[in-house]
């Protein structure tokens, strides 16, 4: 048994919503085997109220939480990623930056729950929503026995979650 954190970079145009929930809930749900980044190619420079609220519910410090660029990753110093997971179609679409160490990537898409509009209720249900997805592809991810794996079946792995269709709850 490995004693290696894996460091997981959840990307998102925006870095407000789905990127933010994505990072708490791998580092919470992986129990110390993985630590979750969150970054943004056209960051907000805001983490999305409705976002926190779901991230409350992980026990994750909202502290933690901001909205960031994804050239700080790419940059000298930066935290050595493993894996890199798009979780907007927008940001898989965009030209990355050169990732150190050349990590693991794959690309789970999910709606955007921040273009949701209506009521205060909606827009919440819209988000919980999409953070239980989000849930259900981690629950696969953080239970890979990735200290078994090759770093090719790995990647083969973690595009099937991104490839397996998420109902909505």
């Amino acid at each position: 048994m490995t004693d290696k954190t894996f460091n997981v970079l959840f990307l998102c145009t925006g870095n407000s919503a789905r990127s933010i929930m994505a990072e708490a809930l791998v580092t919470t749900m992986g129990h110390g085997r993985f630590q979750g980044f969150s970054a943004g190619s056209k960051p907000g420079g805001k983490v999305n109220p409705f976002a926190v609220e779901q991230v409350k519910k992980t026990g994750y410090p909202i502290d933690n939480l901001r909205s960031k660029s994804w050239d700080e990753f790419a940059a000298p110093g930066a935290p050595h990623m493993d894996f890199i997971i798009t979780v907007c179609d927008n940001a898989a679409g965009e030209e990355c930056p050169i990732w150190p160490g050349h990590p693991a990537t794959a690309h789970w898409g999910f709606e955007d729950p921040a273009a949701v509009e209506g009521t205060d209720e909606e827009k919440r249900d819209a988000f919980e929503m999409i953070f239980k997805q989000i849930m259900a592809r981690m629950n696969a991810f953080v239970s890979l026995p990735l200290n078994m794996l090759e770093k090719h079946a790995i990647q083969q792995e973690i595009k099937k979650i991104g490839d397996t269709p998420v109902t909505p709850a």
